[in-house]
């Protein structure tokens, strides 16, 4: 028998953290033509809680829709959750913490988004799926090139 821990990873909460909803051209915004433009900042974190096998991570969407060149909303969201994950490598924490976990708080961030923009009087904003794999490596491979220009000079 071997005395590794075996990785064990779970869900424990998903809750939202923090959000802010702002309308700053209300109510001329209202009584234009709604042809918007979309932005969208993602940001991610996570933090190691003090029993040492539970992590907060946590999903941060600003969401910026202009019409006619005035911002005509944003709304912010910080979704959170609690994932107990113990037994795993360094290496794999990474791509756990960083890319598999928000990836499960996604759909919650999206909901949020859609309910605060719709009780403001907006249409519907549903996001599109992110691919939290694909801006993790984005994100190492721009780390690493990072790393890589300091140690160059």
């Amino acid at each position: 028998m071997s005395d590794a821990v075996q990785p064990q990873f779970a869900l424990q909460r998903i809750y939202l953290k923090d959000s802010s909803f702002e309308v700053p051209g209300a109510p001329r915004v209202f009584l234009q033509t709604w042809s918007p433009e979309v932005s969208i900042e993602l940001s991610t974190a996570h933090e190691r809680l003090e029993d040492g096998s539970h992590y907060e991570v946590t999903l941060g969407l600003t969401v910026t829709a202009k019409n006619e060149g005035q911002v005509a909303f944003l709304v912010e969201v910080k979704q959170a959750g609690i994932f107990q994950a113990q037994g795993f490598a360094e290496a794999e924490l990474g791509p756990l913490l960083n890319a598999y976990c928000p990836n499960l708080l996604f759909p919650y961030a999206r909901e949020a988004i859609s309910d605060i923009v719709g009780k403001g009087s907006f249409p519907q904003l549903l996001l599109q799926p992110i691919n939290f794999d694909a801006v993790y490596a984005e994100r190492q491979r721009h780390e690493a090139e990072e790393a890589a220009a300091s140690t160059a000079h």
